[in-house]
């Protein structure tokens, strides 16, 4: 049995996993935790193993944050999850930490054609590199290099990268954003909290009426009201701040598609993208984004633009190189 799990800065998810009589990876029992209400990694664990019989031989995270030397401190939660010292804490003889955008890109192997939404099809029969990003708590991105037979995820820290304006509306939030962080990343306006940034620009630019009741809604959850206020049409300001959303969602998302070159595709990914996907692909906002790349649209065009709408692909990904690290040693 392997243990695999997917860490981000709002929920914690592990599953215990086996394989099929094919080979595929099979989830034999998961749970998803609060992140927030526990101080460190093993502890969930420890609580997850007990609720069972079965004994890992190896074990895999996708960690939100940077990872180096099997070992990563969380970008947007204070917990420091490192490999050697998972070993000792859980009794588990082999423990890999990855970033969690590198887990999502494992994860796209293991999946079946029902697993995925098309947004463009891109020219068809055409291979190359592939990129992945992923709106949450925070903003994930990770190219994926081709090699001429299997792909390898490249992890970055992308979303962390200085943002880009492009339009008189966008410089204009950028700076709204810079008065009030002092830099604007690209995870200050294509996250959960990016879409809250967002929403407060414009309304406090006069550009729309707050809805009824949102005074009383905390921060952690006014990222989900605007979303289900703007998909279910109740406020003209939640639906202007989604949609510039996805237009720069689609920008940040062709600007990783140039600097991979990604002949091989754009895999978007969360949970976010997929409660936005109808809207995603039912309006301009997203696309118009994406191609707004000069003299290189054309090459744009022919990239394939995929939704991951199986939420557990990046447990598959853990799962699937922690079962690499189990039969290698």
């Amino acid at each position: 049995m392997i243990l695999a799990g997917d860490i981000g800065g709002t929920n914690t998810r592990l599953a215990i996993t086996d394989r099929d009589s094919q080979g595929r990876i099979r989830i034999v029992r998961e749970h998803t935790f609060s992140s927030q209400e526990h101080p460190a990694l093993h502890l969930i664990c420890q609580e997850f193993l007990q609720g069972g019989s079965e004994r890992a031989e190896a074990a895999c995270f996708g960690v939100a944050g940077p990872v180096h030397q099997n070992r990563c401190v969380a970008t947007n939660l204070e917990w420091v999850v490192d490999g050697p010292q998972l070993v000792q804490e859980l009794q588990i003889p082999r423990v890999r930490v990855l970033n969690d955008l590198e887990a999502n890109a494992y994860g796209i192997a293991c999946l079946e054609s029902t697993d995925i939404d098309v947004v463009r099809a891109g020219q068809p029969g055409v291979v190359g590199h592939a990129v992945v990003i992923s709106p949450g708590t925070g903003f994930g991105q990770a190219g994926m290099f081709w090699d001429g037979s299997r792909y390898t995820p490249v992890p970055t820290e992308g979303g962390h990268s200085d943002f880009g304006p492009q339009t008189p509306l966008q410089f204009e939030l950028a700076q709204y954003l810079v008065h009030r962080h002092g830099r604007v990343s690209w995870e200050r306006v294509v996250s959960g909290p990016g879409l809250l940034n967002i929403y407060r620009f414009l309304r406090d630019t006069g550009r729309g009426d707050q809805p009824e009741g949102f005074d009383s809604i905390s921060d952690a959850h006014l990222p989900r009201a605007i979303s289900e206020a703007a998909l279910q049409g109740r406020s003209a300001l939640c639906e202007r701040a989604l949609d510039l959303f996805l237009e720069l969602m689609g920008a940040e998302a062709g600007n990783m598609a140039l600097k991979y070159f990604a002949r091989g595709g754009i895999w978007l990914g969360g949970g976010i993208v997929v409660k936005l996907r109808q809207r995603l692909k039912g309006t301009p906002h997203f696309v118009r984004g994406l191609l707004n790349k000069g003299r290189m649209r054309e090459e744009i065009e022919k990239m394939p633009v995929r939704i991951l709408i199986n939420d557990k692909t990046a447990l598959l990904g853990a799962a699937s190189q922690a079962f690499e690290l189990r039969d290698s040693g």
